[in-house]
């Protein structure tokens, strides 16, 4: 068994964010912590850390996931197989057997990592909706001036 990580200390500098962030998503741990668990299926989210009870109502990576696995993925992958396509002339059925399983799991397969960099990202840099604090502090019942950072 490996050791727990130690969380992050409170003012770090924006390399050890992006170290942290990066470290959290990809393993999919919560970035309070580094240890409990952030997912409880394949992009689905917990509602609290099992180990330091971080509230993931904060979390909100929305479409992004998506979005920069089709931007950074599945673009180069369609230029590949155009390339494909325009030098070779292969058969229509050495697509199917060929480009279309690649372009699925080309971009299925890094949607949890990027979600997981996304919702650290979130937690580390504090980051919300401006303007959104007060909506928040009723919709959630937090204390006036505290975010759902602050738990």
């Amino acid at each position: 068994m490996e050791p727990d990580p130690a969380p992050p200390p409170a003012p770090i500098t924006g390399q050890e964010k992006f170290r942290w962030i990066m470290h959290c998503g990809w393993r999919g741990l919560c970035p309070r912590c580094g240890v409990g668990r952030m997912f409880k299926s394949w992009l689905k989210i917990v509602d609290k850390c099992g180990h330091c009870g971080l509230d993931y109502r904060f979390a909100a990576p929305d479409d992004g996931p998506a979005f920069f696995s089709l931007c950074i993925i599945a673009l180069p992958l369609t230029a590949i197989v155009v390339w494909i396509q325009v030098a070779f002339e292969p058969p229509f059925w050495v697509h199917l057997v060929t480009s279309v399983p690649l372009m699925a799991i080309g971009t299925l397969l890094p949607l949890r990592p990027i979600k997981g960099w996304l919702v650290a990202s979130q937690f580390v840099n504090r980051a919300q909706e401006a303007g959104t604090q007060g909506l928040w502090t009723r919709l959630h019942g937090t204390e006036a001036g505290r975010s759902d950072f602050d738990q």
